[in-house]
């Protein structure tokens, strides 16, 4: 009796260590994710189904859009994340602030946060963590090896042209007006594509102002696709003043690219390499 006492102890014992690592490396069946760059990693590991709500930020893939949201704006708070039952919620450092973390530890909600690098090591290092965060470490590193080999392809076309000076306006109507210095994602995109950011001495964005256009005089001028509507389309944007006295002006060179794909520095960054060049150059 003692006998069978002992291996029915055994086997509890045994079911509780295999259940227990079946919990550790299994993914997270409910993910929030609060950001459209994550979101993306998410889905090219395969957990998209997993994605129980997202940030404003994330549309793509198509059907993203139709998963609840955090929140109206940027602005989250715990207690609305919560409502989702997450078992894991994903963001990065300095887009979550200090209190919502605090909350998410007193609610024991697991939130992780990552560091974006807006370079190609840093994207595909972000995918492996990501993967590695989520339990599915071996898929992350086929993706993230796929997507260098697109990146490095999209580079090395975009390489081969002339570093045309451009400027990126960020825009929501005449009155809401920035440009990007570096560090920002559409910075590194445009170099990547083969450009030159004409706006240096900063980081981050900056409020747009004419003398400043005139000076930097950019051969094209980007923005998102949006911001060109919110300013009335390229026409108008030609009439602003001091545009006029610009190469990019003179030469009626004004584009606009989709503001998840050029912004998102995600799994669409060779995409967004490749169009950006071609609207460029043309090939």
């Amino acid at each position: 009796m003692k006998k069978i006492f002992n291996n029915l102890a055994l086997i509890v014992v045994l079911w509780f260590c295999y259940s227990v690592t079946i919990a550790q490396v299994n993914p997270p069946k409910r993910i929030v994710s609060l950001s459209g760059s994550l979101t993306e990693i998410v889905d090219a590991l395969g957990l998209g189904a997993n994605l129980v709500a997202v940030d404003v930020t994330s549309d793509y893939p198509g059907y993203v859009k139709e998963i609840p949201k955090v929140s109206k704006n940027r602005s989250i708070t715990a207690e609305g994340i919560a409502s989702f039952r997450p078992d894991i919620v994903l963001g990065f450092e300095g887009e979550v602030n200090a209190a919502v973390l605090a909350q998410f530890k007193t609610l024991n909600i697991p939130c992780i946060l990552f560091t974006q690098d807006f370079s190609e090591a840093g994207l595909t290092g972000l995918v492996r963590k990501v993967g590695q965060s989520l339990n599915v470490s071996a898929k992350a590193t086929q993706v993230a090896d796929q997507l260098s080999k697109d990146l490095k392809s999209a580079i090395a076309k975009a390489k081969s042209s002339k570093a045309t000076k451009m400027m990126f306006v960020y825009a929501r109507g005449a009155g809401a007006m920035s440009v990007s210095g570096s560090g920002t994602a559409v910075d590194a995109v445009i170099k990547l594509a083969g450009a030159q950011n004409v706006m240096k001495g900063f980081t981050g964005y900056k409020t747009y102002n004419t003398e400043a256009l005139v000076q930097a005089n950019p051969e094209v001028i980007l923005l998102f696709d949006f911001g060109m509507s919110s300013l009335g389309g390229k026409d108008a944007i030609l009439k602003l003043p001091g545009v006029n006295l610009t190469t990019a002006g003179k030469n009626k060179r004004v584009i606009a690219m989709d503001a998840s794909l050029l912004n998102g520095f995600s799994m669409r960054l060779p995409q967004a390499i490749q169009q950006l060049h071609e609207k460029l150059f043309g090939k």
